[in-house]
């Protein structure tokens, strides 16, 4: 009995929680309003960048490939 009490007295308070965002939270520091790739720590747009970017993750893939085959052979 006291528990469909909370539940009826309970309900009308959860459906009348809605999420939306505020201006506050649209106004944040953390938003970056400069337009598309402006919060990116680096330039996609320079001349060598698909270079640079395929030899950074060739490297940072291989390497534990690598070292699992030296430590495989390594007898």
């Amino acid at each position: 009995m006291i528990a469909r009490h909370i539940a009826r007295t309970a309900a009308p308070a959860m459906t009348r929680r809605t999420f939306t965002s505020t201006r506050s939270q649209l106004a944040s520091p953390f938003h970056y309003g400069e337009g598309p790739r402006s919060n990116l720590p680096f330039n996609p747009k320079t001349r060598f960048f698909a270079l640079r970017f395929w030899g950074f993750m060739g490297l940072g893939f291989s390497v534990p490939i690598l070292e699992a085959i030296w430590q495989t052979y390594k007898g």
